[in-house]
Parts: structure tokens; C-alpha cells; sequence
């Protein structure tokens, strides 16, 4: 069991799935990103917003909304054609797309036969290299059609949003799904031929216990997930108005939440799973937990990932494209991204350049959050050794010479500690360091 540090994990931090988060961004000229994309060669990935869902979640903090009305997703999906045409016609011809990813939302709520319309679009304006396809899902809404065109596409890989398998947890965060229905989804995914399944569970959901929390990972570990994402739930209700329908005195306190986060983490290493970071397992056969043991493993917008590529082209609402010196992310609201979108003009007009001082913080950040230790520079040696000191006190990290590293008991700081290095948020990383 790891130790528990409340005053160390008092503050929110960010996730990093990038560095400057997404919070920092701020306005930039839609050129930039038509220059990145231009400059960009050798290996890149897509990823393919679907901004609806059949039924939405009360939990949920993804810009999505509900997929009935069907003049509204038609009239997104034409935009998204047109963005996937606008951004092709930028892009070199020695630019070869190795991963494409659907995520949402879910994609599964547009119909079968205009995800394989996408999927076409895309191999007729890109130039494809022996690529790998992969999808989030709901299986509320997923049956045998969607799985026919997840075979055709060449899907395989799949992450299931499974969250939990206690049915009174399902009820209060508003996603009721029985186990049949999950095996069910399973079965089809497999037979389509999806090699790498991911479960997504959470913690500290309202009314969640720790018998809970056992049960999902038993269940789930049953059902051979090849990788499992283990989230703690966000409660602000303040950003995310549906959350209002959830109790908040039906959510566990912070000790309990630590406690099911590290119950998954024993359960998991010691049932078959590699740690992958601080909140993902994979089983030894898969390209994740390898990537995890070579060093190659890395974090970009969708989480952590063995995708080596530099440069991740965001397509659709509220989407976000990863350039070494550019993040720049499309418009949030539906009807503004289809408008733009629509005349062929690409739609980011958010984000932010990164400075070589931008990079190589953000180097450390992701090494500390995806090898568990990091190269620092002699000046941020300097610079940090006082603001680490509660951490390597604690025996959470070693600091030798320029090289830091987090111990295993470390792990659930693992965030909290490469916030020190984020200097947009130097008072509460110094509020953090002051922690006795």
C-alpha cells in the first residue's frame, strides 16, 4: 500500500497529456497551424473527433452531446470531410499517417455506414503506411453492424468506456449497462478482430466502495482486457453542468479515493498486469507494456500511448494537434467548427507556440510521468533541489546529481511532482514544495 500524503495531493493538478496544458492556451493565428501542418514529414497520426452520444453520462467531461437529431450530426460530418480535405491538401507528400484514432463522444453513435465513409475519406487523401486504426466505444449503443464496419475498416484496436460494473454506481452516474450487454460487445469486437481491447474504469464514483472498485477489476481482469485505464473521477460541476446530477455526498473522501487507486495498482501488478505509468495496465504481450519496458512509452492528447510520432493532427470539434513548436486546438462549440469548417478553412484559432524553454520542460514532465525519471538540466537542478526536497524527505524520489527519479512509493505523486517543473502554475507548485 502506498503511503498516504494528503498535503501533497491537496491541489489539483493537471493530467499533461500535454505540455502547456490545454488550460494555458490562449489565441493564436490560424496560419500557424496551416504552417505546421505543411512542415511536417515523416510519421504523423490523425485523430477523428465524434462530438455525440446516444445517451450521455452524468460523469462525463468530453465536449460531446446527444445524437438525436440528425440534421446535426450529418451537417458535422460533412464539415469533418471537408476539414479532412482542407488538412490532406496542406500536408508533404513524404508525410506518411502510421495511427489513426476515433475517439469522442462516441464514435459509434454516427451510423455504420458514415464511419466507413470517414474511414474511406481518409484513405483517399492520405498518404497510409502500414497504419494502425483504433476506437472508443460505447457498448450501450454498439451491435453487430458497427462491428461488421469496424472489420472492414481494419480496426484493431478498441477502448470500451466500462467505468464500472456495480449497478448501483452505474445508476448514479447515469450509465446503465449490464454485464451481458459488456461480453456481448467483447465477443463482437474480437470476432471483428480487435487484437488490443482497453477497459476504462474509475474511482471515487459516487456511492463506489472499495468492494466496488474489487469486483470491477476481478470481473474485467476475467474478461481479458488486454489494457486497463484506471481514472479517478472529477467532480466540478462548475465546468461540467451535467455533474449537477450526481450527489456529491455520495462521493468517497480523498483517503478513500487514494485507497482505491492503490487497491487497483495492487490487484492489477499482481494479477498478470504491467504498471504502465500511473494509472494504466497492460498485459506483457502487448505494445504498451512493451513500450513500457524499452523506454519508448509516451503521452500525448489521448493518454499514454507507444505512438513515437511527433506530430498528432487533431480533425473535428474541439480537437487538438501536437507539433514540437505548435499546440493548437479546433473550435469547441459544433456550430462554429461546421461553419468554418464548412468553407474549407481549417478552425483553430486557440493554442499556443511552444519556446525551446516550453520543450524542454515539457520533455521532463512526460519522461517523469512515462519512464519514472528524467535528465534535468544543471540550471533546473539548481532551480528545483529546494521545491524537491519534500518529496525525496519522504523517500517518494531520488535526486542524484542531475537525475531524478521516482521511487515506487512515489508513483501517486508522480503528477504532483512534475507540476514543480510547470511554470505556469509556479505558486502552486511552490505552495505544493512547502508541504511539511
Amino acid at each position: 500500500m502506498w503511503p498516504y500524503f494528503p498535503e501533497l495531493l491537496e491541489t489539483p493538478v493537471p493530467r499533461y497529456t500535454s505540455y502547456p496544458t490545454a488550460a494555458d492556451f490562449g489565441p493564436i493565428e490560424t496560419v500557424s497551424l496551416a504552417q505546421a501542418i505543411a512542415g511536417a514529414s515523416g510519421d504523423i497520426s490523425l485523430y477523428l473527433h465524434i462530438p455525440f452520444c446516444e445517451k450521455i453520462c452524468y460523469y462525463c467531461g468530453c465536449n460531446t452531446g446527444a445524437a438525436n437529431k440528425r440534421l446535426r450530426v450529418m451537417s458535422y460530418l460533412a464539415a469533418l470531410h471537408n476539414e479532412i480535405e482542407t488538412v490532406a491538401s496542406l500536408l508533404p507528400r513524404d508525410a506518411r499517417v502510421r495511427r489513426v484514432a476515433f475517439g469522442g463522444g462516441s464514435p459509434n453513435a454516427i451510423r455504420a455506414r458514415e464511419f466507413i465513409d470517414l474511414v474511406d475519406a481518409i484513405h483517399r487523401n492520405f498518404w497510409l503506411e502500414e497504419t494502425e486504426w483504433s476506437i472508443e466505444l460505447d457498448p450501450r449503443s454498439f451491435d453487430s453492424v458497427f462491428a461488421s464496419a469496424i472489420e472492414d475498416a481494419g480496426i484493431t484496436r478498441a477502448s470500451m468506456g466500462v467505468q464500472t460494473f456495480s449497478a448501483h454506481c452505474q445508476e448514479a452516474i447515469g450509465r446503465v449497462q449490464g454485464d451481458a450487454l459488456i461480453c456481448r460487445s467483447i465477443d463482437m469486437l474480437r470476432s471483428a478482430g480487435v487484437k488490443s481491447l482497453n477497459f476504462d474504469l474509475m474511482c471515487g464514483l459516487p456511492k463506489q466502495t472499495e468492494e466496488d472498485v474489487a469486483d470491477s477489476l476481478s470481473y474485467t481482469r476475467l474478461l481479458g482486457a488486454d489494457r486497463i485505464a484506471v481514472f479517478g473521477y472529477a467532480h466540478v460541476p462548475h465546468l461540467v453542468p451535467r455533474q449537477k446530477m450526481i450527489d456529491p455526498n455520495a462521493l468517497p473522501g480523498s483517503k478513500e479515493r487514494f485507497n482505491m487507486a492503490a487497491q487497483a495498482y495492487d490487484y492489477l501488478a499482481s494479477h498478470g498486469y504491467e504498471a504502465v505509468g500511473f494509472d494504466h495496465f497492460s498485459l506483457p504481450h502487448d505494445s504498451m507494456a512493451k513500450a513500457a519496458r524499452d523506454g519508448t512509452l509516451w503521452r500525448n492528447f489521448q493518454g499514454f500511448t507507444d505512438d513515437q510520432s511527433e506530430v498528432l493532427i487533431g480533425l473535428g470539434a474541439s480537437a487538438i494537434s501536437g507539433f514540437s513548436g505548435l499546440l493548437a486546438q479546433n473550435e469547441k462549440n459544433s456550430g462554429g467548427y461546421r461553419t468554418m469548417a464548412s468553407q474549407g478553412r481549417l478552425t483553430a484559432s486557440h493554442g499556443i507556440v511552444r519556446t525551446s524553454e516550453d520543450q524542454l520542460r515539457g520533455r521532463i514532465i512526460t519522461e517523469l510521468l512515462c519512464q519514472g525519471k528524467s535528465q534535468l538540466s544543471p540550471c533546473l537542478r539548481a532551480k528545483h533541489k529546494g521545491s524537491l526536497e519534500p518529496f525525496v524527505s519522504r523517500g517518494l524520489a531520488v535526486l542524484e546529481e542531475c537525475e531524478l527519479t521516482i521511487l515506487p512509493d512515489g508513483l501517486p505523486y508522480a503528477r504532483v511532482m512534475a507540476l514543480l517543473f510547470d511554470s505556469f502554475r509556479h505558486s502552486t507548485a511552490k505552495a505544493i514544495s512547502s508541504a511539511n
